[in-house]
């Protein structure tokens, strides 16, 4: 099998199973939590001060991660950018203003520092660059199997535009102002667990590395922002589900 055809078959199958590299990352980063918790001299920081700003950063990364995503699908039409693990690749449209006249895959952008900050948390260098390394190989072939996708859709239109925009690092002065306006309820509706899945997770490692070392000073401000985020997850499965309040025309 030609090399191309190998990538595009890896990436199709990797795009439709790719919720399950975020579980070999957070079970890697909660052995290494142990070691750390256990043996503080592993640990990358050890000066309080110092550590403090880590989480900060940790913390903050991700975050802005997630507002990319965010900014993303509020600014989509229905069936582009979407989850559609199942079916495979779908794109009724091609997306070009807004981010996408900035960075031809913002979600993955948004994938990347959401899940680095995590990696970051556990203050270990080598599995922090050994993230960077496994995602840039795991989403590369997911990309390359999604632009193939795009060519083969619409032809000269994605050649073009793909011609004048970056893969994956934003290029600020080619940004267009977005066709659609911002829609918070495709957000809600699609991004309804990103939020609470990150302040979980984090609330997560912080309550059971205190709990290795006997340190019961937990972070409760991490512990309100996780359930408040719970529930705010909850009222929207519910609406989801249930109602038909967050449904727009072509969103």
């Amino acid at each position: 099998m030609a090399l191309k055809k190998e990538l595009e078959k890896q990436g199709n199958w990797l795009f439709k199973h790719r919720s399950f590299l975020p579980l070999v990352i957070i079970f890697i980063g909660t052995l290494i939590h142990v070691q750390a918790a256990i043996h503080p001299d592993s640990f990358l920081v050890t000066n309080t001060s110092a550590n403090k700003l880590l989480e900060i950063a940790a913390l903050c990364t991700p975050l802005l991660g997630f507002l990319i995503r965010v900014y993303t699908v509020g600014h989509t039409p229905k069936n582009t950018s979407g989850r559609n693990t199942k079916q495979g690749q779908v794109a009724e449209s091609l997306n070009t203003t807004g981010i996408y006249s900035v960075v031809r895959h913002p979600l993955y952008l948004g994938n990347f520092l959401m899940w680095l900050g995590l990696a970051m948390l556990t203050g270990n260098f080598w599995f922090t660059v050994s993230f960077v390394f496994l995602f840039w190989l795991y989403y590369e072939r997911i990309m390359y199997a999604e632009e193939k996708f795009l060519q083969q859709r619409f032809g000269k239109t994605y050649a073009d535009w793909a011609e004048g925009v970056p893969a994956f690092l934003p290029a600020i002065k080619t940004f267009r102002k977005p066709t659609y306006p911002f829609s918070w309820k495709k957000v809600l509706k699609k991004e309804k667990n990103g939020l609470f899945a990150l302040f979980l997770l984090f609330c997560f490692f912080d309550i059971f590395g205190k709990y290795l070392r006997q340190d019961s000073n937990y972070n409760y401000y991490l512990l309100g922002l996780c359930l408040l985020t719970g529930m705010l997850y909850l009222v929207v499965k519910y609406l989801k589900t249930h109602t038909n309040r967050l449904d727009e025309a072509d969103r």
